[in-house]
């Protein structure tokens, strides 16, 4: 079967979407909405707010609706030489309320952070008020501002630019030694300022020395426009922001294994194919096509038909079985399961290697496409065989080896449980789309028919035994399903209550209330009765 990989762009005034198409199937999902909250990339200058020693931890303003996070050990890369200046000039003096810190708060004060500098010297070298170059290293999630580093890095097409790193690295994706031995000598010719590193991305792979000059002088152009807009500003301030959706699409999946591009927007294909001509991918630019059809373009790909799985808790699985998916506040927990097997005793094992296999693949992609992360367990089937339990366990790390996020597998316990963390930089696809529900506020539970029944009787009670409300006509609203229970199940209920007495009661359906909600009123008046 012959491979095809596609990047298909759905282009609209209020977000734009990329999928990433293999032989038809959708592997890699982005949308993109204009606002202005941070975005993992972005880079600002910020003040500090306050430090607290308790979480090792400041607040930083950026502009934000709430203060970025920056941890004590993400502070230090760009500021090297403060800390350095601050060190011999008051060692004596830093070591006196290092030992201070310590009495006080315990010995995790005078945790070394790098270079010689301790949590406790930080408060020494930073202050609140204090202006100071962030990059966004997670964006804001559900009630957590940014998390934020001062180790600043600016992606281009085939290279990475850290301002603050000396040394040049490769991609550790790329594998041939011949490659990296020729790789190595590239870069290391490239004319860099003094102080400054560079990482090789695996798109550099194969590529000569002119993209690699032609991609380095775009970033260092970037660095130096931000190095001017710092010097003009003296307040939080956006001083660069990642490209939109459709940059970054050419820049992190556009490589040589991509058949074609299909967009639905003149202007956006004017602007890749442009783009792509002046990064050197002029082959690459006659992939690129029009979509004109009638019929949208995420339908005629069966795009949003395979989106559907992605918002559902359960996935069927090719054998029969399925993956169940649980997003939690604490981590993500998935459990695998092999439906209605028809597998014999004989063949029984290699039925269950064969779904946990299934579910590794799975896994691995739908974790792609809703781009969660954190901590993630998952319950594979029971496998006796230490054998088919490592055969998982090499399946998933190989699964999980180009993915873009940073992804570590820990082999399955004793328990069959798989633990594994994964990078998350966004929001989910979850959490982007949807909102709470506004009647179980995201629970997926509302009460019973019964039970509101049951909390119906005793708010009555209660108010046909004031002395206030007696001989007084009462009408009851409620929503159509709590009314049906009141006027069947527990019709022998009501009539006992209006025997006990002397009110005239009637009930009424209006759906436009909530299924947990209710009205006891004044017939007359109209009032709320309590």
């Amino acid at each position: 079967m012959s491979e095809n990989k596609e990047i298909i762009l759905n282009c609209e005034m209020l977000e734009r979407r990329m999928a990433l198409m293999h032989n038809g199937r959708l592997e890699e999902y982005l949308v993109e909405r204009d606002d202005d909250t941070p975005k993992a990339g972005d880079i600002y200058l910020g003040k500090i707010i306050n430090l607290d020693p308790m979480l090792q931890a400041a607040f930083v303003d950026i502009g934000a609706a709430k203060n970025a996070f920056l941890h004590y050990s993400d502070m230090l890369q760009g500021y090297a030489e403060l800390a350095e200046n601050y060190r011999q000039e008051n060692r004596e003096a830093a070591a006196k309320s290092a030992k201070k810190s310590k009495k006080k708060s315990g010995s995790q004060e005078s945790v070394r952070i790098a270079n010689g500098v301790t949590a406790a010297d930080i408060p020494n070298i930073f202050k609140p008020g204090m202006m100071i170059l962030v990059q966004v290293v997670k964006a804001p999630i559900s009630t957590k501002g940014a998390r934020i580093t001062t180790d600043i890095s600016i992606p281009g097409r085939f290279l990475v630019l850290m301002p603050y790193h000396n040394h040049r690295n490769l991609s550790s994706r790329i594998e041939s030694a011949s490659e990296r031995e020729r790789l190595r000598k590239v870069i290391s010719e490239l004319e860099l300022p003094e102080g400054m590193g560079l990482i090789c991305r695996t798109v550099g792979e194969g590529r000569k020395s002119t993209f690699f000059k032609r991609d380095l002088k775009l970033l260092l152009d970037y660095w130096h426009g931000i190095e001017k807009e710092m010097a003009k500003h003296k307040t939080p301030h956006l001083l660069f922001t990642e490209p939109n959706l459709i940059d970054r699409t050419l820049r992190d999946f556009l490589t040589e294994e991509i058949d074609g591009i299909v967009v639905d927007d003149l202007n956006a294909k004017e602007h890749i194919v442009s783009t792509m001509k002046r990064i050197g991918s002029a082959k690459m630019a006659r992939k690129v096509t029009l979509y004109k059809g009638a019929v949208p373009v995420f339908d005629q790909y069966r795009i949003n038909q395979q989106l559907k799985d992605v918002f559902q808790r359960e996935v069927k699985l090719p054998s029969g079985g399925a993956i169940v998916i649980d997003e939690t506040e604490a981590l993500i927990a998935i459990d695998v399961n092999t439906g209605r097997s028809r597998a014999t005793a004989s063949d029984q094992p290699e039925f269950l290697l064969k779904t946990n296999l299934e579910a590794a693949e799975e896994i691995s992609r739908q974790l792609r496409l809703r781009n969660i992360g954190g901590l993630v367990v998952i319950d594979f089937i029971d496998m006796k065989s230490s054998a088919h339990r490592d055969e998982v366990y090499k399946t998933m790390k190989k699964l999980v080896k180009h993915d873009r996020a940073k992804t570590k597998v820990l082999p399955l316990s004793g328990f069959g449980l798989m633990e594994m963390t994964r990078q998350r930089e966004h929001e989910s696809i979850k959490d982007q789309i949807f909102n709470f529900c506004p009647y179980c506020g995201g629970s997926g539970l509302v009460k019973s028919a019964v039970t509101m029944s049951a909390e119906i009787q005793r708010a009555l009670n209660a108010v046909l035994k004031n002395k206030s409300n007696k001989n007084i006509p009462v009408r009851l609203f409620m929503h159509p399903d709590v009314l049906a229970r009141l006027r069947n199940s527990d019709a022998k209920l009501l009539d006992e209550i209006e025997k006990r007495y002397t009110n005239d009661l009637s009930f009424r359906a209006d759906p436009t209330l909530h299924c947990e909600e209710f009205r006891i009123v004044d017939a007359i008046t109209g009032t709320e009765l309590k």
